[in-house]
């Protein structure tokens, strides 16, 4: 069940111990470690109501998890993409989620513009005038303390499962300490702006809609340049033009 870009094996196995699933990744793989620490010490909240998997067995020296099989079908791609009962109940999950725990983090943010700044310094194709005004937004942005939570870094159909009428979470691997607004910016790029009764529906299973309008901003200048410049580093033309779709969208913001 392996994504070919992401460096990471994927195997759906029938075990002594019932259909599990075990992912691996290399040496250089920082994902499935990501994951290790959400199922030890975060994914209870959803996996206590079937919402998410059951960790069996992790190695982090052999960069290696096991999980309990999740039943469900992806909801990407599927009729339940596009209803917005679906959102519904994945904005209830995010704010499970992310109302287990939060702190101040007084370094997030400007770890988050150097970030940014790293990799534009890396090879890409946004147009240099392009790159010239996301460089002086970034510089130009006075970093401050903000709040984060636990996130999951990929909230969005591709990562969710529909099982009858239930919404459940997988692959945790891109977890993290961040503001909670992050976890929405891969719904905004994609599925919200094609249909906005998506994006109502997903925030009243939130519980309302958190953004405020700088730290948003400053959210989508990030995810954009991250999208781009990564896309076109893994060779994935369809991603690295959604990437300088977002760039362009974000910079509407400002």
């Amino acid at each position: 069940m392996s994504w070919d870009l992401a460096g990471t094996v994927v195997l759906d196995v029938d075990s002594e111990r019932g259909r599990v699933v075990i992912k691996a990744g290399g040496s250089g793989n920082h994902h499935v470690g990501r994951e290790i620490t959400a199922f030890e010490a975060f994914t209870e909240c959803l996996a206590s109501t079937g919402r998410a998997a059951d960790l069996l067995h992790c190695d982090r020296t052999a960069n290696l998890l096991v999980v309990r099989y999740l039943d469900g079908s992806l909801v990407m791609g599927s009729v339940a993409e596009s209803a917005p009962e679906t959102y519904r109940q994945a904005g209830r999950l995010a704010k499970i989620f992310h109302g287990q725990a939060r702190r101040t983090d007084p370094d997030w943010d400007a770890a988050a513009v150097t970030k940014s700044l790293n990799w534009l310094d890396k090879p890409h194709r946004i147009a240099p005038r392009i790159a010239a005004r996301l460089r002086g937004i970034l510089t130009g942005y006075q970093p401050r303390e903000v709040v984060v939570v636990p996130t999951h870094g990929d909230w969005q159909p591709r990562n969710w499962l529909f099982d009858g009428d239930t919404v459940k979470v997988i692959d945790f691997g891109r977890f993290a300490w961040r503001p909670a607004v992050t976890d929405f910016c891969r719904l905004a790029a994609q599925q919200w702006r094609d249909d906005p009764r998506l994006e109502d529906a997903f925030f009243a299973g939130y519980g309302g809609d958190p953004r405020n309008p700088e730290q948003w901003r400053m959210a989508t200048v990030h995810e954009a340049i991250g999208t781009a410049v990564w896309a076109y580093q893994v060779g994935d033309e369809r991603f690295e033009r959604q990437g300088h779709r977002m760039v362009a969208e974000a910079l509407e913001l400002f």
